[in-house]
């Protein structure tokens, strides 16, 4: 592949050269330049903050290291990578063990990683930390500080650069979902070391003008240096004090700035943010019909209960004709409650009280005689004379008291042994015999 220009040849310039010229082809010209780095650095140690890191499908991290001045891309296999005790995080510092070679497709120089391990976090990461935590401590990023959003806003702010993808994002969005809203730019850098104040000074402009009603704070994604603006402390005070509530939607998901804490809502991306201050008009339009479909449904409801007012009041309601004669009933009854009544009317009630009364007494005086009749004639059956007419005796003692047992009497005892008729004496002999006299 390798060609040469003889003695007599002509070089790039077109005069003739008494020397061969080696041309290479690109693939042989990375290839001897990746030798000539192995061989010169075998295996480096070199210190460095970590940036725009990346794990592939593979399993394998891509990253780039850097400090004040320079930066260079990194590469670790998924092998290596799996044995690392810690998991790097963008910002770290490290320490790694490389190889210094060269990635022939692109001609990149790159440090293929062997080993890795933490020398600290990076400076801009301390830096956001201790900022972060000091405005936290003074309640710049409370909940109770934040305004809400407004539900359909008049006009929508956009702070963000002319040139950025975001904000073509932004505005595709924004005419999509409702592109009867106007839209405000306040055009600021957002990166490099004039876009802190460019921002701050657009935030001012958007509330001395109060020409729209909420504001988007957009940018596209990038490293912590590419969004260091948007970590600057005096922008998070101005987005705090904003007297309009500011959305912020900066970078991607994983890309949280200061100004997304101070802000009043944060939005994953540019795009998001669009769609969190303006809806659709179909959602708008199905909202609109709800709310008519719920004020026919209330309707209907009210309509209904008068109609049931009406019907019960309309049962009450009577001619006055009716009045009048419900009103002359009453009077007649109450006339004839004060009328005294006749002396007759008072006689014949008494007399009926009076046989009443009577009839009551005969009763009482023929329950009584029939329950009396049949006592007796319990009493009689009870009687101890119907025993002694059945032909026994009583035998008494002197002082009239029954004689039930032989034990009770002795020899010479008189008994008085009496009968259904008449009575008799007689005397206990020690022989068993009795005498009568």
């Amino acid at each position: 592949m390798n060609q040469a220009f003889g003695e007599q040849g002509l070089d790039f310039s077109g005069h003739s050269s008494s020397k061969a010229v080696e041309i290479l082809v690109v693939s042989e010209l990375v290839r001897r330049v990746a030798g000539l780095l192995e061989r010169e650095f075998p295996l480096l140690r070199v210190r460095g903050e970590i940036s725009n890191l990346s794990l592939a499908s593979s399993g394998h991290l891509y990253f780039s290291l850097k400090d004040r001045l320079s930066q260079i891309r990194c590469v670790m296999f998924r092998t290596k990578a799996q044995s690392l005790g810690f998991r790097p995080k963008e910002g770290d510092l490290v320490d790694v063990l490389a190889q210094l070679c060269v990635y022939e497709p692109r001609g990149d120089m790159q440090l293929q990683i062997e080993n890795m391990r933490p020398a600290g976090q990076g400076n801009l990461q301390l830096q956001y930390l201790r900022l972060r935590q000091k405005l936290q401590a003074e309640g710049l990023f409370d909940q109770d500080r934040k305004r809400p959003l407004p539900a359909l806003p008049k006009a929508i702010g956009v702070i963000t650069s002319l040139q950025a993808a975001a904000l073509r994002d932004v505005l595709a969005t924004l005419a999509q979902r409702m592109p009867s809203i106007p839209v405000v730019i306040y055009p600021a850098s957002v990166q490099g070391l004039a876009a802190p104040q460019e921002l701050i000074d657009a935030l001012r402009l958007a509330n001395t003008r109060l020409d729209c009603e909420v504001l988007l704070l957009v940018r596209g994604g990038g490293s912590i240096e590419d969004l260091w603006a948007f970590n600057d402390e005096a922008l998070a005070r101005s987005i705090a004090a904003s007297t309009i509530p500011v959305v912020a939607g900066i970078g991607h998901e994983s890309d949280v700035c200061l100004a997304d804490f101070a802000a009043d809502a944060r939005a994953p991306t540019p795009t998001a943010a669009a769609a969190q201050v303006c809806p659709t008009w179909q959602s708008l339009q199905a909202q609109l019909e709800g709310r008519v479909q719920t004020m026919q449904l209330r309707w209907q409801s009210y309509l209904r209960r008068l109609e049931q007012v009406t019907d019960h009041l309309s049962r009450q309601l009577k001619a006055p004709s009716q009045h009048l004669q419900a009103r002359a009933l009453a009077w007649h009854a109450l006339s004839q409650r004060l009328r005294p009544p006749p002396l007759e009317r008072l006689s014949q009630k008494l007399e009926m009280q009076a046989e009443t009364l009577r009839q009551r007494m005969l009763q009482s005086l023929q329950n009584r005689q029939m329950s009396l009749e049949a006592y007796e004639r319990q009493f009689a059956l009870l009687s101890p004379q119907r025993v002694l007419e059945r032909g026994y005796a009583i035998a008494l003692d002197e002082s009239g008291k029954v004689v039930s047992d032989s034990l009770q009497v002795k020899d010479g005892d008189r008994l008085n042994l009496r009968f259904a008729k008449g009575a008799v004496h007689a005397i206990v002999s020690a022989d068993g015999e009795s005498r009568t006299g």
